[in-house]
């Protein structure tokens, strides 16, 4: 008798619709990011079959041409974002720091509010709608000033002599080594976070931001450094168009456009000058169709084929055409993301779709190239959104829209 009420219980249906609400969601899926443009890893495999960065480019970006076109353009990348404080410090024998009032352009000179001799921390720090300075130099903090904008020059740079020096900035509790160009500190007003401090480092195009180019391992063939060079600097010179009032910059110095990560790329062991060499050896060379440059999009991966912009983001590029990607799918050449799955929780997934809870999920269509066109969701209380594939694989952090529902 015990056993038989046992098993009734166990039988028994639901009948609390939270109950069967799932915890987590699972996927499985292939290739990592949008899909659209040069494949890295489809042009690592062009590179070791032998073929030149300018057939890897045309095979990608269709119709296009590689030219060459000024590339000492001065932009202004931003390597903070929407932050409270940074410190920034400097360990150079010899080296200095130089704090100015005010955003300098390139070639502006005003009177040092300070000059901060090595090993002397300069604290960042957002005080209501103004920037507060200070120092701080062993155990003791000195506070300076405050205002809304700030300028660093430092030595060894085409504005300020003296030896070569690293400046390390740190957001967040991490740490980065810049090099080049000059730092700038302000105020920006997100819409929903208020008053942010945003840092920007103003570097040249040809070579301080190139060097600085994180987006794939400098050990790669050469052929497919030249091609992540040239559209990484294609990429750059069809945003330096205009100022984003969200950033204070042209270009962010994080996946939002392209990674920069200072001068750690160049200073790799053995292989950072195997990168410079790819940026140098292409100086000026762009990506153009009908002879303007082309806004450059690469992914790490895709699922066998690209994908148009069209599809990833409704904008329409006679550039993008799908065009078979079988690198990616072999294991071998891309051992991370030829398959992967994941399991996302469920508060990640009610957010991604604006709901308080997701009872079920459902792909209601695919796109020619196999991503994920429309996905349903289905909350406990019937209610249903949807979003294209590509702004939920961004939302919910799956690799690609390359992605299958996993039914448990």
């Amino acid at each position: 008798m015990a056993v038989t009420a046992v098993l009734c219980l166990t039988l028994l249906p639901l009948t609390n619709s939270a109950a069967a609400i799932p915890e987590k969601f699972s996927f499985t899926g292939s290739g990592y990011g949008h899909g659209v443009g040069m494949s890295q890893i489809g042009a690592r495999a062009k590179a070791l079959a032998g073929e030149s960065a300018t057939a890897i480019l045309n095979y990608y970006y269709s119709g296009t041409k590689v030219e060459t076109a000024t590339d000492s353009q001065i932009l202004r990348i931003n390597i903070g974002h929407l932050l409270k404080s940074t410190k920034v410090r400097i360990d150079s024998s010899g080296a200095k720091l130089q704090l100015f009032s005010g955003d300098l352009g390139e070639t502006q000179t005003a009177s040092e509010l300070l000059t901060l001799p090595s090993k002397t921390t300069l604290n960042v720090d957002l005080l209501s709608s103004q920037l507060a300075i200070s120092t701080t130099r062993g155990t003791k903090t000195t506070q300076i000033t405050t205002g809304k904008s700030f300028t660093l020059r430092w030595s060894g740079t085409r504005y300020l002599d003296g030896v070569p020096t690293l400046v390390s900035v740190t957001t967040n509790a991490i740490a980065n080594k810049y090099r080049y160009g000059q730092i700038q500190f302000r105020i920006i007003k997100d819409k929903l976070l208020g008053n942010r401090l945003e840092i920007i480092n103003s570097v040249r195009l040809q070579d301080e931001y190139l060097w600085g180019i994180g987006e794939v391992p400098s050990s790669w063939p050469v052929a497919a450094l030249q091609a992540q060079a040239i559209a990484s600097r294609t990429y750059a010179l069809a945003k330096a168009v205009g100022i984003r009032s969200a950033c204070d910059c042209h270009l962010y110095g994080s996946i939002s456009d392209q990674s920069f990560v200072g001068f750690s790329k160049e200073s790799e062991a053995i292989y950072g000058k195997i990168w410079k060499s790819a940026v140098e050896s292409t100086t000026g060379q762009i990506i153009t169709y009908n002879g303007l440059p082309i806004t450059a999009y690469f992914t790490s991966s895709t699922g066998g084929v690209t994908e148009t912009s069209e599809h990833a983001w409704g904008t329409a590029t006679p550039y993008t055409q799908s065009v078979s990607d079988t690198a990616s799918a072999d294991i071998v050449l891309n051992p991370r993301f030829a398959t992967w799955s994941r399991q996302i929780t469920q508060s990640v997934i009610a957010a991604a779709f604006l709901l308080p809870d997701v009872l079920s999920l459902e792909v209601l269509s695919l796109n020619p190239s196999g991503t994920v066109d429309m996905i349903q969701a289905t909350s406990s209380k019937g209610v249903t959104a949807t979003l294209t594939g590509e702004t939920f694989r961004s939302r919910s952090k799956l690799p690609s829209a390359w992605f299958s529902i996993v039914v448990n």
